[in-house]
């Protein structure tokens, strides 16, 4: 198991890098919501068997990795909080995630979740955790092991939640998707009002879409 003393589940490939922050070239990442982004939003998502990833989520993550450009998940997972799924099942489903990326030559870098939540039991029983999108805890964790330039990075997700930790954490930008939670009006709206200040906030149909939006892939799109 990847999970700390602190209660996060901190998996970083050895392909990736870790311990490296210190020194060496500093790279913009990619990150990633997973539920409703990476792979289809089911509630809870707890059997291999539920795992179907988005079209063009393979292929994104498999253009980041050419260029050289860290791909980080970063996944709140109340259900582990509240009891409803467990960390072996996490587990599972991550191995049948990469196992699938894997078929399209597509690989993970890191993967970071927090299972704190207001209504979980103890030891997860916390609100407002640093760790919790949209506070920035999970990227910044992610910063700290990888050679990443959060100034340059960013951030793909289907909740405005998503977009505002890469806000928190100092990221240069986010593409929210209409897809998973992302389906709502009001998600989107949500999560326009966090352009300014130098982030910038771009909106796409699905993750498909995202590389022709995010300037780490070549894209202009606004």
């Amino acid at each position: 198991m990847a999970v700390g003393a602190d209660g996060l589940w901190i998996a970083i490939a050895p392909s990736a890098g870790a311990g490296e922050a210190g020194a060496g070239e500093r790279r913009p990442a990619l990150f990633l919501d997973r539920d409703g982004v990476i792979v289809d939003e089911v509630g809870y998502l707890a059997r291999r068997e539920d795992v179907r990833l988005i079209a063009g989520a393979a292929a994104i993550i498999a253009a980041a990795n050419r260029a050289r450009i860290p791909v980080v998940v970063v996944t709140n997972q109340s259900g582990i909080g509240r009891g409803i799924i467990s960390w072996a099942d996490f587990a599972a489903v991550e191995d049948e995630i990469a196992r699938q990326l894997a078929r399209h030559r597509a690989r993970l870098d890191a993967v970071l979740a927090c299972p704190h939540h207001a209504q979980g039991r103890p030891p997860y029983a916390m609100a407002g955790h640093p760790a919790r999108k949209p506070a920035p805890g999970l990227l910044l964790a992610a910063a700290q092991r990888l050679p990443i330039d959060l100034r340059r990075s960013w951030i793909v997700g289907d909740r405005a939640s998503d977009l505002a930790a890469g806000r928190n954490a100092g990221l240069a930008g986010g593409v929210h998707v209409a897809t998973g939670f992302g389906t709502a009006g009001a998600e989107r709206a949500a999560a326009r009002q966090l352009a300014g200040d130098g982030f910038d906030v771009r909106g796409a149909p699905s993750i498909a879409a995202a590389a022709t939006l995010l300037p780490l892939l070549g894209g202009h799109g606004g």
